[in-house]
């Protein structure tokens, strides 16, 4: 069953900061546009909300076109495998428990299996489904999918809420195993390193970053009564970050005020 808790981000506890993320290469900003959307059809899918269905729907099509590179699912793939490698190196450690170990190993073997027995790409289930096509094919155009254009889509938005949220789950069942696998490696990434508290100095904030470590994603955590927005540049050598304040035309204006914020850069 597809439901909202099974593909939430854990819940942050900083309740009183924003958080940015920043990624550091193209497969990182992969998955976090998909966790992006499945965690908004997570949202959608329990509605009994006709529109909210629709729209669930659209992330099913987004869903599917932001995985449609022949290589995601290789690489989600060989990125659990390299995380189990990790994990089981630690087996003998006597700082680690071995039955927290255990069930680590587990969970990345399911959604290994998982993924790796699904058959073609991410949706393709979907894909081969003509009814869907015909509405994704109208999806793209402005007001595509009214009645008149899509009279049987209209008769289903007109089904009881339980009818829909039926099909819903079982169009996405095909999307599950990848949303899992995205959810576990970015819980496990994100989890890897803890934050520092820096300062943004008259607004900005440059760091080098230590070539020992290949680091995949920054989280930025600040104060939003700061009334700041980071911009976030990085590559592998220097991460920067420059805090831009919106003024009365809401173009955004660099910050020259000193503002502290909270930093974790992921490897």
């Amino acid at each position: 069953m597809w439901h909202r808790g099974n593909y939430d981000v854990a819940k942050e506890p900083h309740r009183d900061v924003i958080l940015y993320e920043y990624p550091f290469n193209e497969r990182i900003r992969t998955y976090l546009r998909l966790e992006h959307l499945f965690r908004r059809l997570g949202e959608l899918v329990p509605s009994d909300s006709a529109l909210h269905h629709h729209f669930a729907l659209l992330t099913m099509f987004d869903i599917m076109d932001v995985a449609g590179r022949a290589d995601l699912k290789s690489e989600a793939l060989r990125d659990l495998d390299k995380q189990k490698a990790v994990f089981n190196g630690y087996r003998g450690n006597p700082a680690i428990q071995e039955s927290l170990l255990d069930a680590f190993v587990l969970q990345l073997d399911r959604a290994f299996q998982s993924l790796n027995s699904a058959s073609g790409k991410a949706g393709q289930a979907l894909a081969d489904n003509e009814w869907l096509m015909s509405i994704r094919s109208r999806a793209g155009i402005p007001a595509g999918t009214c009645e008149f254009d899509l009279p049987a889509y209209h008769a289903w938005q007109h089904r009881s809420a339980a009818q829909r949220r039926a099909d819903l789950q079982q169009w996405a069942a095909s999307l599950s195993p990848l949303a899992e696998a995205v959810y576990l490696l970015l819980k496990l990434l994100r989890d890897a390193d803890m934050p520092c508290r820096v300062m943004a100095t008259r607004g900005q904030f440059q760091q080098t970053l230590p070539q020992s470590r290949s680091f995949q994603l920054l989280r930025l955590r600040i104060d939003p009564s700061l009334d700041v927005v980071p911009e976030i540049s990085g590559n592998r050598l220097m991460v920067s970050v420059r805090l831009m304040r919106q003024d009365e035309q809401g173009h955004l204006q660099p910050s020259v005020d000193d503002a502290p914020f909270e930093l974790t850069l992921c490897a």
